[in-house]
């Protein structure tokens, strides 16, 4: 698996697998498979309530745990630095490992500065090899980047054709923060399995609307953590590195951005009470 290099040195594969909406009961096989076909980046996250079927396909797997690299969120109800030192602890438990390869605050609400500390403070001590941010809009991004001592290494925000970044993944460049997507297949919407587009050009390459949308971001240097419970699409998820689109797929994929979000807006009134009510 290619990687890429975050501002701290640290290599981090390019392409993972996410289990966001992945059952507790499912999530150890799901993991299991996807290191089978050759993903060695698996993003999960205290919210998604499966960290332990991660760390147990992980641990049982029989590859070195140098080779996985373990992404992991501290949600908004573990904000505070107390609460979220001892939360990263609380993970490292539950995913059977000494150390986190990435620790991402999950959402830009509550004291998101208190817990960025206890982010740093892990750092420094080893636990976490790396750390960052997720669904920071560049206002909070640029505020948390410019204030505290351990610049984000990533920020992880919904990215897809549809919504592709093109101006927040400038501004995360300036301070050396890689972009990293979730939602790369928009979770469906928009008919995006169905796109002509998309369609089209992967029939010029011989691959599907999936493989097409994921190598777009993978040319753009977005990190992908696509995500199903069939091994079969981890497969064709995964096989998208002996193609390359042209200048011309480019630039007509770009056209299908609406420069906005398919699901909330961080901003609104309504995603902030709603956001409140998770913690």
């Amino acid at each position: 698996m290619t990687t890429v290099k975050l501002n701290n040195g640290v290599e981090m594969p390019k392409m993972g697998y996410g289990v966001y909406q992945v059952s507790e009961s499912e999530c150890e096989r799901c993991v299991s498979d996807a290191l089978k076909v050759g993903y060695r980046m698996i993003d999960t996250a205290q919210a998604y309530h499966n960290e332990e079927g991660v760390g147990n396909a992980v641990k049982k797997s029989g590859i070195d745990r140098k080779e996985i690299f373990l992404v992991s969120k501290i949600w908004i109800s573990n904000y505070g630095y107390e609460k979220a030192k001892a939360s990263i602890d609380e993970s490292l438990r539950k995913l059977q490992t000494d150390y986190i390869d990435l620790m991402l605050l999950h959402q830009p609400f509550c004291d998101r500065y208190g817990a960025y500390r206890a982010l740093e403070e892990a750092y420094k001590e080893g636990k976490l090899r790396a750390i960052g941010v997720s669904n920071f809009y560049p206002d909070h991004f640029i505020d948390i980047a410019s204030n505290m001592d351990v610049i984000p290494a990533v920020n992880q925000v919904e990215t897809h054709v549809f919504n592709q970044q093109i101006e927040p993944q400038r501004i995360m460049e300036e301070f050396g923060t890689h972009i990293m997507s979730w939602g790369p297949f928009a979770e469906g919407r928009n008919n995006f399995f169905t796109n002509p587009l998309l369609a089209e050009i992967g029939m010029k390459h011989g691959k599907s609307v999936a493989q097409v949308a994921l190598r777009w971001l993978i040319q753009r240097g977005v990190i992908i953590i696509p995500k199903s419970t069939h091994i079969e699409r981890m497969r064709q998820n995964i096989d998208i590195f002996d193609f390359e689109l042209t200048a011309e797929d480019m630039a007509s994929i770009a056209t299908l951005d609406t420069g906005k979000s398919l699901f909330f807006n961080h901003h609104d009134a309504e995603t902030a009470r709603m956001f409140m009510d998770w913690r």
